[in-house]
């Protein structure tokens, strides 16, 4: 059975204050646009059996132009694949905290073909491809004692769709950056992995390999708190079940460009200047349509005064976005005797308050394990820049 994957749509997603011809948001276009070409190559390629693990939409209350898109795109997947049944999880982003404020994504069960598992864990029994489907949606995730998930033994595929980060050493090992907060934390070991014939994991936006048979699709477009971080190619997997085998599918999305940083230590600011110059001169084709950061570190707020800003202006005009972080130097204080003392680092702080000073609710957290983490998500943040 070839199973097509995809998770962390995000529809609805804006940034940056940018419209197009249209007076839609750029950053929603794209969005919507990535979505367009996933459903256009899914029907191309004709899977038995369609999961999206969760996140649908960016938000619980998209607008109605993104509600108007994706039923349309599902609709006409729905059409063009007959027989074909689609599978759909609510994510974080999809889940209001009101259980009684009810979730859009129960919209898409009026598509004929579409199943949608928005408020707890249930198992979709597909007779005409002998599959059960263990759904598990956010909200079902986030509880104290992890859900009992099962195969059923009377089918002959079993599948398993979750949204949430993976906690245990699977997690730390494939995970290398934490790409959206707020999701649900499961326990590795209330899984049975060799049990299911295939996992579909939702919540990171980075395609990811778990195990053989478990795999994160990551997003379809950067919409993640962090997008630098997301630097490889999107789109969404189809899994054969037979061969055991993920098969990666990319989409176009709009261009990334993260300019190699600036060290402007001892830089006067028509130097610093300078050097801004030659690294957005480097840009292949200019500024224009690009999202385009540059970084540059130990500038004093003397020197971000005298920069150039009028062109600085004139690149954030030209390209989609364009972000100039500079960040100050590291500051040493001296203590009253005179003598220097150095200011505790990031990494000191988030550590020494998770070790002496958090209090851990849920038993089966362990301390040094926290902080492990902890300090280790805070140098790839500082690693990522």
């Amino acid at each position: 059975m070839r199973i097509a994957h995809l998770a962390d749509l995000h529809l609805g997603y804006r940034a940056y204050h940018r419209v197009n011809q249209r007076g839609m948001n750029v950053r929603e276009a794209d969005v919507a646009e990535a979505f367009r070409q996933a459903v256009a190559r899914v029907i191309e390629l004709r899977p038995d059996l369609v999961l999206v693990a969760g996140d649908v939409f960016h938000t619980v209350r998209p607008s109605n132009t993104a509600i108007a898109d994706a039923f349309r795109q599902f609709s006409l997947m729905a059409d063009r694949l007959p027989g074909v049944p689609i599978v759909v999880i609510a994510g974080n982003h999809d889940t209001p905290r009101s259980a009684d404020t009810g979730n859009i994504l129960n919209l898409f069960r009026e598509i004929d073909g579409v199943r949608v598992v928005c408020d707890e864990c249930r198992t979709l029994k597909l007779e005409e491809l002998e599959t059960s489907v263990w759904c598990e949606p956010h909200v079902a995730s986030f509880t104290e004692d992890p859900p009992r998930r099962e195969p059923d033994p009377s089918a002959r595929h079993n599948l398993m769709m979750l949204h949430g980060i993976l906690v245990g050493p699977r997690g730390a090992e494939k995970l290398t950056y934490i790409s959206e907060y707020g999701g649900a934390n499961i326990d590795e070991s209330s899984i049975r992995w060799p049990e299911w014939d295939y996992i579909a994991l939702g919540h990171h936006h980075s395609c990811q390999e778990i195990e053989r048979n478990a795999w994160y699709a990551g997003g379809l477009e950067r919409t993640s708190t962090n997008i630098w971080a997301e630097k490889e190619e999107k789109g969404f997997l189809v899994y054969d079940t037979e061969a055991r085998q993920a098969e990666f599918h990319a989409v176009e999305t709009r261009t990334m460009v993260d300019l190699p940083k600036i060290s402007a230590r001892e830089m006067t600011p028509a130097e610093l200047d300078e050097a801004i110059l030659r690294a957005v001169s480097r840009v292949e084709d200019g500024l224009r349509g690009k999202i385009v950061r540059l970084l540059a570190f130990d500038v004093p707020r003397g020197v971000v005064r005298e920069l150039n800003h009028k062109r600085i202006r004139d690149w954030k005009a030209e390209a989609v976005h364009f972000h100039l972080d500079v960040r100050p130097p590291e500051i040493r204080r001296r203590a009253g005797s005179g003598a220097p003392v150095r200011r505790q680092t990031l990494r000191e702080q988030v550590g020494g308050f998770l070790e002496h000073r958090w209090e851990i609710q849920d038993r089966r957290v362990e301390r040094p394990r926290l902080v492990e983490l902890g300090t280790r998500y805070v140098d790839r943040t500082t690693e990522e820049g």
